[in-house]
């Protein structure tokens, strides 16, 4: 084995953790990606041999180039206005694909990913590298140029914000789905009544139409009901699917995906319901998994 051959399989070792790492980080698995490759180029013109801990060092690389990808979004003003969901995970309703379980690991819901869109660049990282990856502060310090003490203070701001939210959903996949099933029936026959027998009293509807329309977020149940009776009016068919691991579903109108939608499912009641219907990027999402 040459050493370079020898180079690319360590960096294989650590490849599934680098994608978790920038998935969290920038919402998407197609920047998760290029974050990931960014790293392989700078590790390939290093001297490996000047590395103590391969794993570390790569983790660093990819916080700091998902960072920087994170704050020239935010710079070039490409999310849209008002709501901003990150790209979901989709798989079929009866299973997880192994690569997807591997990056969904500890119970990245859609709903989580929502909220950390909503930190600064700093907070996300000092966030996500402490208490999902258990970094410690004084090694995420140098990433965000803060002290140890205010990386530490950046995750405590963004532990607050994510614990204010209702982010983890009910873990029986067969509960979650009947409800679903329940909600969709409900949308289908036009029964009001019905539809907030399944929604939480103070669900929220977060939709996001991309750059050129205005996305939206509605509060209490009897909006959200409004609102799915107004959808289910536009005929459009829906797939069951399973959307960063939870139930979810995928619309579609004349053949086109329509919408990809997560639902967090809370005490048998729907208390968040994520909605991506920007057309751009549901082009980007890999549904063949539905097929």
């Amino acid at each position: 084995m040459s050493e370079r051959d020898w180079l690319a399989s360590r960096f294989e070792e650590h490849r599934a953790r680098l994608r978790a790492v920038a998935y969290r980080m920038l919402g998407s698995v197609s920047e998760a990606d290029d974050a990931v490759q960014e790293a392989w180029l700078r590790l390939s013109r290093t001297d490996e041999h000047e590395i103590e801990n391969l794993g570390g060092w790569l983790t660093t690389v990819v916080a700091r180039v998902s960072l920087n990808m994170l704050r020239s979004r935010r710079t070039r003003r490409e999310e849209p206005l008002g709501v901003h969901l990150p790209e979901p995970i989709i798989d079929r309703a009866d299973g997880l694909d192994p690569e997807h379980e591997a990056l969904l690991a500890d119970s990245v819901g859609l709903a989580l990913l929502v909220v950390l869109e909503t930190l600064s660049p700093p907070e996300r990282l000092a966030f996500v590298l402490h208490d999902i990856f258990a970094m410690p502060f004084d090694e995420i310090a140098p990433i965000v140029d803060r002290s140890p003490e205010a990386a530490r203070q950046l995750a405590s701001r963004a532990r607050r914000r994510v614990q204010g939210e209702t982010t983890v959903p009910d873990a029986d996949l067969a509960t979650q789905r009947r409800v679903v099933d329940a909600f969709l029936a409900a949308s289908r026959e036009g029964d009001f009544e019905a539809l907030l027998e399944v929604l939480d009293p103070d669900v929220v509807l977060r939709v996001d139409f991309g750059p050129t329309e205005e996305s939206r977020e509605v509060r209490g149940a009897r909006l959200v009901a409004g609102q799915a009776l107004f959808y289910a009016r536009l005929g459009l068919l829906i797939r069951p699917a399973l959307v960063n691991g939870a139930a979810g579903i995928v619309s579609i109108r004349e053949g086109e995906p329509y919408a990809v939608g997560g639902l967090t499912i809370r005490g048998g009641k729907i208390v968040e319901m994520d909605i991506l219907a920007d057309p751009e990027r549901l082009r980007r999402l890999d549904l063949t998994v539905l097929d």
